[in-house]
């Protein structure tokens, strides 16, 4: 049996690189790339405007929130808002614009949002804030930043009772607000608001007294930091459209509304269409 041919196993190896490193490359080179795609979203962040940087922080701070907060809208420039959530300490949009294409941009939705901080910021330095700070409102509405400065029931707070003069002690308010309102390229309308409340006098009525008092803050606004031409008009309206809507004779309608315009809502209100001559259509030219 010794002298038997014993039968001869060859054993052979399977060739290929794979055989000594499996998938670990794979995983490695995956890694490399989601490196390399942070460090270029990184360095693209690093371009972008403030507005939208704080846009898209807010957006992954808490993802749900921002889309319910914004009505589903992105968070890059073109879509519906950039605002950040301290925005909402300020003002809270009102309505959305005409479908004309009015709209304003995100940038300057943004420059008007800081001009409110702004404007809060340097009014919380003046001693007349703390007496007053329940009589000033500032909103972010359709047309632009809108500042309201209304009146008290139990005592004047910036104009003597029935009269356009401006409290000494109150003006300061009107000034500061004057000094940011001239740090923007934005166009400004005053409007002037009275109670239903009769004036006492047969010749010069709440017509007269809403008039008066938006052009008495229009003079001090352009001593005080108001530049030439900024402001676009100053409006009287009397007692017909008041705040308080279910009490007309309400104090808090007494008022005078600083209206820092869009630049979209002012070039609306520029491109009105006019249309045939009625006289000329009837009796010719």
């Amino acid at each position: 049996m010794a002298d038997e041919i014993q039968p001869i196993i060859i054993k052979k190896k399977k060739g290929g690189h794979g055989g000594h490193h499996g998938g670990a490359w794979k995983v490695a080179f995956a890694d490399f790339m989601t490196a390399m795609m942070a460090f270029f979203l990184v360095m693209w962040l690093v371009n972008q405007s403030p507005q939208v940087r704080q846009a898209i922080g807010g957006y992954f701070r808490d993802p749900g929130n921002y889309q319910r907060l914004e009505g589903g809208s992105g968070v890059l420039k073109g879509s519906s808002s950039v605002l950040p959530n301290e925005a909402s300490k300020v003002a809270v949009p009102d309505k959305q614009f005409p479908s004309k294409g009015y709209g304003p941009s995100e940038e300057e939705k943004w420059e008007l949002s800081l001009a409110a901080r702004n404007i809060l910021k340097e009014l919380e330095k003046q001693e007349a804030f703390a007496r007053l700070k329940k009589n000033i409102k500032i909103q972010l509405t359709s047309e632009g930043l809108r500042i309201i400065l209304n009146e008290s029931e139990n005592s004047p707070a910036f104009f003597e009772p029935g009269s356009a003069k401006l409290l000494q002690k109150s003006a300061v308010i009107l000034m500061t607000i004057a000094r940011e309102i001239g740090r923007l390229d934005n166009r400004l309308v005053i409007e002037g608001h009275t109670s239903s409340t009769f004036t006492g006098q047969n010749d010069y009525s709440n017509w007269e007294l809403s008039a008066d008092r938006a052009n008495a803050a229009r003079q001090l606004m352009e001593v005080s930091g108001v530049r030439e031409g900024q402001i676009r008009e100053v409006r009287g309206f009397a007692d017909q459209f008041p705040m308080i809507e279910h009490d007309p004779t309400d104090s808090r309608n007494r008022r005078v509304t600083l209206v820092i315009l869009y630049q979209a809502r002012e070039r609306q209100y520029d491109e009105i269409e006019v249309g045939t001559d009625l006289i000329a259509q009837q009796f010719g030219p």
